[in-house]
């Protein structure tokens, strides 16, 4: 029998690197240290699980190892004798808590959570403060995160190392903030736990559609998040808006792994519990008459979920949610899924006249809708240009031959 593939350990070590880096920065007082540990961890991983098989609990096996990485490191680098006393001071070896699996203290909610806190520190500038925590907590790469911006791969490279910089030299705590703090903070937190979702239910790379891992932390982490603030519209919109998306993955692919697009899902493979929990939700922050860019998206979400088929879709209130939307959230992004939404109320013509003034080049999603415009209008050479530019911008397998089944269908019916 073989042991794990460096492949499966690659999964094991990315499934629990959120978990490791925020316990082993609560221990270790460093983001760049407990990634450097993990970093270690992983290496004597690669070396050891092939032989012996992936722990019982990889969470306690990572943050144990890369602690004990991190102490032995900060032993090396130590000049002086005083220094190998600071170090166990630091990092005491006895009573090591971490090898039972049991690394979350009760007194504190999530670690998890408290990371993302600290990560969205008002002293960090807004798209700082999210893609640090996308690439501590769900382990992203700078080049995931920095497609997810729509930057280059260098300018957010830049931009997670400054922020880095900033935590340690300003000293922000790793700590879930006091209640009065909480306003300031939610927003951020909100967005990396949407961006996270977002990662997760159409990753940005690699051969799945879905990120079931990532997907489920983000809701897990949103229930938490959510219940530390019970009261607040957007946190609960956002909640909303994560279980409506859920509900609908079993039917996202086909037997063979590929994309379905909304259009043509099999609806009873939805989950009806889920939509009943979100649209339950959306509901409730109907009745709060605070709206918000969450909640105004759950609520699209929600009318989506109502519709027994695509056809029964009532797509004039989905408009009408989309300008309000635009008007809370006026982002080219918003545009183009409100044009979307357009062209099933006032035709295909109408929703391109939008579409191409819109600066989104480097968004694939921007040329999969204009590919599926111009298909409609007949159009059928730039449709097919258009499908070909959209999948050379996704690095998502799966995506990527649907759109270039797409582009030959077209190409097919030229001829």
């Amino acid at each position: 029998m073989t042991g794990p593939s460096t492949a499966d350990i690659a999964r094991a070590f990315r499934e629990e690197y959120g978990r490791a880096i925020a316990v082993l920065t609560r221990v270790l007082g460093d983001l760049d240290a407990a990634e450097d540990a993990v970093q270690d961890a992983f290496s004597i991983a690669v070396e050891r699980w092939p032989g012996e098989g992936i722990p019982p609990s990889p969470a306690g096996w990572i943050i144990t190892t890369a602690r004990r990485r991190a102490i032995d490191r900060a032993r090396r680098e130590a000049a002086r004798p005083v220094k190998h006393a600071e170090a166990d001071l630091l990092y005491p070896t006895s009573g090591d808590a971490f090898d039972s699996g049991a690394v979350v203290p009760p007194e504190i909610p999530d670690d998890r959570l408290r990371l993302i806190f600290t990560c969205c520190h008002p002293a960090l500038a807004p798209a700082s403060r999210v893609a640090l925590t996308l690439r501590l907590l769900g382990g992203l790469t700078t080049a995931q995160i920095a497609r997810a911006f729509l930057v280059p791969e260098t300018t957010m490279g830049q931009r997670i190392s400054r922020a880095k910089g900033k935590v340690r030299d300003a000293r922000i705590p790793f700590r879930i903030p006091s209640p009065d703090e909480f306003p300031e903070r939610l927003d951020a937190v909100r967005s990396v736990l949407y961006l996270v979702y977002t990662e997760g239910h159409t990753t940005s790379a690699g051969p799945e559609l879905v990120d079931t891992d990532l997907c489920s932390e983000a809701v897990r982490l949103a229930r938490v998040l959510a219940g530390l603030v019970p009261d607040d519209p957007e946190t609960t919109g956002l909640l909303a808006l994560m279980l409506l998306g859920e509900s609908r993955r079993s039917a996202r692919t086909g037997p063979g792994g590929e994309l379905v697009l909304l259009a043509d899902q099999d609806r009873s493979r939805w989950d009806r519990a889920l939509i009943a929990e979100g649209q339950a939700l959306v509901r409730r922050t109907l009745r709060w008459n605070r709206p918000g860019p969450y909640q105004i998206q759950a609520a699209i979400a929600a009318v989506h979920a109502d519709a027994h088929t695509f056809e029964d879709t009532d797509w004039a209130q989905i408009v009408a949610l989309y300008d309000l939307l635009f008007a809370a959230d006026p982002t080219p992004v918003v545009a183009l899924h409100r044009a979307v939404a357009l062209a099933e109320v006032e035709g295909p013509a109408a929703a391109l006249g939008i579409v191409d003034h819109l600066d989104l080049e480097r968004y694939h999603v921007f040329h999969v809708v204009r590919a599926d415009l111009l298909a409609r209008l007949g159009r059928l050479t730039e449709a097919s240009e258009a499908y070909a530019t959209a999948a050379a911008r996704t690095e998502n397998a799966i995506e990527r031959a649907h759109l270039l089944r797409r582009r030959d269908e077209v190409r097919d019916a030229l001829r």
